[in-house]
Protein backbone atom coordinates (compact mmCIF):
# COMPACT_ATOMS: atom_id res chain seq x y z
CA UNK A 1 0.00 0.00 0.00
CA UNK A 2 1.29 3.39 -1.10
CA UNK A 3 1.83 5.50 2.12
CA UNK A 4 2.50 8.80 0.16
CA UNK A 5 -0.46 9.35 -1.49
CA UNK A 6 -4.28 9.59 0.72
CA UNK A 7 -5.51 6.32 1.33
CA UNK A 8 -9.07 6.01 0.05
CA UNK A 9 -11.43 2.82 1.10
CA UNK A 10 -14.33 2.19 -1.27
CA UNK A 11 -16.67 0.03 -1.07
CA UNK A 12 -21.08 -0.39 -2.26
CA UNK A 13 -23.87 -2.27 -2.27
CA UNK A 14 -23.87 -3.02 -5.66
CA UNK A 15 -21.28 -5.77 -5.45
CA UNK A 16 -17.78 -5.78 -6.62
CA UNK A 17 -18.25 -6.58 -9.86
CA UNK A 18 -20.90 -3.19 -10.58
CA UNK A 19 -20.23 -1.06 -13.41
CA UNK A 20 -20.68 1.93 -10.70
CA UNK A 21 -17.54 0.57 -9.10
CA UNK A 22 -15.66 0.17 -11.44
CA UNK A 23 -16.60 3.97 -13.15
CA UNK A 24 -15.56 5.32 -9.40
CA UNK A 25 -11.98 3.38 -9.71
CA UNK A 26 -11.36 5.06 -13.25
CA UNK A 27 -12.58 8.27 -11.62
CA UNK A 28 -10.19 8.24 -8.53
CA UNK A 29 -7.16 6.72 -10.13
CA UNK A 30 -3.97 9.00 -9.16
CA UNK A 31 -5.91 10.74 -6.47
CA UNK A 32 -5.33 8.68 -4.21
CA UNK A 33 -4.31 5.02 -3.39
CA UNK A 34 -7.80 2.72 -4.07
CA UNK A 35 -8.79 0.05 -1.35
CA UNK A 36 -11.89 -1.38 -2.31
CA UNK A 37 -13.93 -4.08 -0.76
CA UNK A 38 -17.45 -4.60 -1.58
CA UNK A 39 -20.22 -7.09 -1.30
CA UNK A 40 -19.61 -10.69 -3.45
CA UNK A 41 -23.45 -10.46 -4.67
CA UNK A 42 -26.00 -7.59 -4.24
CA UNK A 43 -26.95 -5.83 -1.01
CA UNK A 44 -29.04 -2.99 -1.92
CA UNK A 45 -31.43 -2.25 1.02
CA UNK A 46 -28.95 -3.42 3.97
CA UNK A 47 -28.53 -0.13 4.87
CA UNK A 48 -26.21 -0.44 8.06
CA UNK A 49 -27.03 -4.34 9.09
CA UNK A 50 -23.88 -6.37 9.52
CA UNK A 51 -23.56 -10.09 10.50
CA UNK A 52 -23.58 -10.63 13.98
CA UNK A 53 -24.18 -14.55 13.57
CA UNK A 54 -22.36 -15.61 9.84
CA UNK A 55 -18.45 -15.79 9.54
CA UNK A 56 -17.20 -13.81 6.64
CA UNK A 57 -14.94 -14.41 3.58
CA UNK A 58 -12.59 -12.29 1.91
CA UNK A 59 -11.18 -12.86 -1.14
CA UNK A 60 -8.65 -10.60 -3.14
CA UNK A 61 -10.36 -10.17 -6.74
CA UNK A 62 -7.32 -7.89 -8.07
CA UNK A 63 -4.71 -5.98 -7.66
CA UNK A 64 -3.06 -3.02 -9.64
CA UNK A 65 -1.21 0.39 -9.95
CA UNK A 66 -2.67 2.16 -7.27
CA UNK A 67 -4.81 -0.50 -5.89
CA UNK A 68 -6.44 -3.37 -4.51
CA UNK A 69 -10.08 -4.61 -4.74
CA UNK A 70 -11.24 -7.63 -2.50
CA UNK A 71 -14.46 -8.47 -2.40
CA UNK A 72 -16.69 -9.84 1.26
CA UNK A 73 -19.04 -12.25 1.84
CA UNK A 74 -20.81 -9.76 4.22
CA UNK A 75 -23.07 -6.70 4.11
CA UNK A 76 -21.88 -3.06 3.03
CA UNK A 77 -21.06 -2.60 6.45
CA UNK A 78 -19.32 -5.50 7.21
CA UNK A 79 -17.32 -4.42 4.39
CA UNK A 80 -16.20 -1.73 6.02
CA UNK A 81 -15.69 -2.82 9.20
CA UNK A 82 -13.55 -6.05 7.87
CA UNK A 83 -11.33 -3.55 5.51
CA UNK A 84 -10.32 -1.15 8.82
CA UNK A 85 -9.42 -4.26 10.96
CA UNK A 86 -7.62 -6.44 8.46
CA UNK A 87 -6.74 -4.64 5.01
CA UNK A 88 -5.37 -1.26 5.59
CA UNK A 89 -2.07 -2.20 7.55
CA UNK A 90 -3.14 -0.21 10.95
CA UNK A 91 -3.45 3.00 8.83
CA UNK A 92 -6.76 4.88 9.10
CA UNK A 93 -8.24 5.83 5.67
CA UNK A 94 -8.49 9.48 4.56
CA UNK A 95 -11.69 9.23 3.18
CA UNK A 96 -14.72 6.42 3.06
CA UNK A 97 -16.27 6.17 -0.26
CA UNK A 98 -19.76 4.24 -0.76
CA UNK A 99 -20.81 3.82 -4.78
CA UNK A 100 -21.59 4.67 -7.01
CA UNK A 101 -24.51 3.06 -6.68
CA UNK A 102 -26.95 2.46 -9.42
CA UNK A 103 -30.51 4.52 -8.24
CA UNK A 104 -30.98 7.41 -5.91
CA UNK A 105 -30.41 7.96 -2.87
CA UNK A 106 -32.46 10.53 -2.15
CA UNK A 107 -35.11 11.34 0.22
CA UNK A 108 -35.82 8.24 3.28
CA UNK A 109 -33.89 6.02 0.70
CA UNK A 110 -31.09 7.52 2.71
CA UNK A 111 -32.59 5.04 5.73
CA UNK A 112 -32.79 1.90 3.15
CA UNK A 113 -29.91 2.54 1.18
CA UNK A 114 -26.36 0.04 1.62
CA UNK A 115 -24.58 2.40 0.09
CA UNK A 116 -25.23 4.99 2.86
CA UNK A 117 -24.56 2.32 4.78
CA UNK A 118 -21.32 2.10 3.84
CA UNK A 119 -20.61 5.95 4.34
CA UNK A 120 -22.39 6.32 8.01
CA UNK A 121 -20.01 3.28 9.17
CA UNK A 122 -17.41 5.57 8.30
CA UNK A 123 -18.69 8.92 9.39
CA UNK A 124 -19.59 6.88 12.46
CA UNK A 125 -15.33 5.94 12.69
CA UNK A 126 -14.50 9.29 12.63
CA UNK A 127 -13.50 9.48 8.70
CA UNK A 128 -14.53 12.07 5.88
CA UNK A 129 -17.00 10.20 4.31
CA UNK A 130 -19.31 10.46 1.50
CA UNK A 131 -21.73 8.77 -0.87
CA UNK A 132 -22.21 8.95 -4.77
CA UNK A 133 -25.34 7.47 -7.00
CA UNK A 134 -26.61 8.27 -9.98
CA UNK A 135 -30.48 8.20 -10.61
CA UNK A 136 -30.34 5.17 -13.06
CA UNK A 137 -30.48 1.72 -11.94
CA UNK A 138 -29.75 0.04 -15.25
CA UNK A 139 -26.60 -2.33 -15.14
CA UNK A 140 -24.78 -0.43 -17.94
CA UNK A 141 -25.57 3.02 -16.73
CA UNK A 142 -23.30 5.56 -18.08
CA UNK A 143 -21.50 7.31 -15.42
CA UNK A 144 -19.40 9.31 -17.75
CA UNK A 145 -21.34 12.64 -16.75
CA UNK A 146 -20.32 12.33 -13.12
CA UNK A 147 -16.64 12.33 -13.44
CA UNK A 148 -15.48 15.72 -13.02
CA UNK A 149 -18.14 16.43 -9.85
CA UNK A 150 -17.15 13.15 -8.31
CA UNK A 151 -13.14 14.22 -8.43
CA UNK A 152 -14.12 17.83 -7.08
CA UNK A 153 -16.21 17.03 -4.42
CA UNK A 154 -13.39 13.97 -3.62
CA UNK A 155 -10.65 16.59 -3.74
CA UNK A 156 -12.51 19.09 -1.82
CA UNK A 157 -13.10 16.45 1.46
CA UNK A 158 -9.65 14.88 0.89
CA UNK A 159 -8.61 18.57 1.16
CA UNK A 160 -10.78 20.56 4.54
CA UNK A 161 -12.56 17.44 5.79
CA UNK A 162 -15.91 17.21 6.81
CA UNK A 163 -17.79 18.11 10.81
CA UNK A 164 -17.37 15.11 13.10
CA UNK A 165 -20.81 12.77 12.64
CA UNK A 166 -21.44 14.38 9.76
CA UNK A 167 -21.29 12.61 5.99
CA UNK A 168 -22.57 13.50 2.53
CA UNK A 169 -25.16 12.10 0.67
CA UNK A 170 -24.37 12.86 -3.18
CA UNK A 171 -27.04 12.07 -5.84
CA UNK A 172 -26.75 13.16 -9.56
CA UNK A 173 -29.95 12.98 -11.76
CA UNK A 174 -29.65 11.38 -15.51
CA UNK A 175 -29.95 14.75 -18.09
CA UNK A 176 -29.46 14.72 -21.85
CA UNK A 177 -27.70 18.38 -21.45
CA UNK A 178 -25.63 17.70 -18.65
CA UNK A 179 -26.29 18.76 -14.82
CA UNK A 180 -27.07 22.37 -14.33
CA UNK A 181 -24.85 22.31 -11.09
CA UNK A 182 -25.05 21.10 -7.79
CA UNK A 183 -27.22 22.02 -4.73
CA UNK A 184 -26.62 21.61 -1.20
CA UNK A 185 -29.93 20.50 -0.09
CA UNK A 186 -32.18 18.66 2.71
CA UNK A 187 -33.60 15.49 2.39
CA UNK A 188 -37.32 15.47 1.07
CA UNK A 189 -40.04 14.65 2.86
CA UNK A 190 -41.48 11.46 1.12
CA UNK A 191 -42.45 7.66 1.61
CA UNK A 192 -43.32 4.76 -0.20
CA UNK A 193 -46.89 3.22 -0.86
CA UNK A 194 -47.96 0.19 -2.48
CA UNK A 195 -44.71 -1.37 -1.29
CA UNK A 196 -46.68 -5.27 -1.00
CA UNK A 197 -47.34 -7.19 -4.44
CA UNK A 198 -48.88 -10.41 -3.51
CA UNK A 199 -49.10 -13.57 -5.87
CA UNK A 200 -50.16 -17.18 -5.86
CA UNK A 201 -47.52 -19.66 -6.64
CA UNK A 202 -48.43 -22.64 -8.61
CA UNK A 203 -47.77 -25.18 -6.13
CA UNK A 204 -50.34 -23.52 -4.34
CA UNK A 205 -48.76 -20.81 -1.96
CA UNK A 206 -48.63 -17.01 -1.45
CA UNK A 207 -45.09 -15.42 -1.77
CA UNK A 208 -44.72 -11.92 -1.72
CA UNK A 209 -42.49 -9.07 -3.67
CA UNK A 210 -41.34 -5.78 -2.18
CA UNK A 211 -41.71 -2.94 -4.17
CA UNK A 212 -43.65 -0.12 -4.06
CA UNK A 213 -43.54 3.33 -5.92
CA UNK A 214 -41.80 6.91 -3.83
CA UNK A 215 -43.79 9.85 -3.59
CA UNK A 216 -42.75 13.22 -2.93
CA UNK A 217 -44.87 14.73 -0.48
CA UNK A 218 -43.49 18.31 -1.28
CA UNK A 219 -42.39 18.49 -4.96
CA UNK A 220 -42.66 22.10 -4.47
CA UNK A 221 -40.33 22.40 -1.81
CA UNK A 222 -37.35 23.97 -3.98
CA UNK A 223 -34.40 23.35 -0.77
CA UNK A 224 -34.85 19.57 -1.13
CA UNK A 225 -32.63 16.87 -2.96
CA UNK A 226 -35.62 15.58 -4.81
CA UNK A 227 -36.61 18.74 -6.30
CA UNK A 228 -32.82 19.22 -7.23
CA UNK A 229 -32.78 15.84 -9.18
CA UNK A 230 -35.88 16.67 -10.98
CA UNK A 231 -34.68 20.28 -11.76
CA UNK A 232 -31.29 18.72 -13.34
CA UNK A 233 -29.08 19.09 -10.26
CA UNK A 234 -26.87 17.34 -8.45
CA UNK A 235 -27.49 17.41 -4.69
CA UNK A 236 -25.34 16.97 -1.76
CA UNK A 237 -27.43 16.66 1.16
CA UNK A 238 -25.23 16.59 4.42
CA UNK A 239 -25.79 14.17 6.96
CA UNK A 240 -25.48 13.61 9.95
CA UNK A 241 -25.08 10.55 12.81
CA UNK A 242 -26.95 12.26 15.90
CA UNK A 243 -30.38 11.57 15.21
CA UNK A 244 -31.32 13.41 18.72
CA UNK A 245 -34.53 15.87 18.02
CA UNK A 246 -33.46 18.51 19.86
CA UNK A 247 -35.92 20.90 18.89
CA UNK A 248 -38.35 18.65 20.73
CA UNK A 249 -36.71 18.39 24.25
CA UNK A 250 -39.18 21.21 25.55
CA UNK A 251 -42.42 20.12 23.84
CA UNK A 252 -41.67 16.39 25.33
CA UNK A 253 -40.82 17.74 28.78
CA UNK A 254 -44.07 16.42 29.95
CA UNK A 255 -42.63 12.98 29.95
CA UNK A 256 -40.54 13.73 32.96
CA UNK A 257 -42.77 15.54 35.30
Amino acid sequence: MENKKPLILISNDDGYHSKGLRSLIEMLSGMAYLLICAPESARSGYSCAFSAASPLRLKLRRKGEGYEMWSCSGTPVDCVKIALSQLCGGRTPDMVIGGINHGDNASVNTHYSGTMGVTMEGCMKFIPSVAFSLCDHRDDADFTPMTQLVKDITRKVLEHGLPRYVCLNVNFPVVPDGVKGVKLCRMAIGDWENEVVKCRHPHDYDYYWMVGEYVNQEPDAEDTDNWALTHGYASITPTRMDVTAYEVFEKLGYLTE
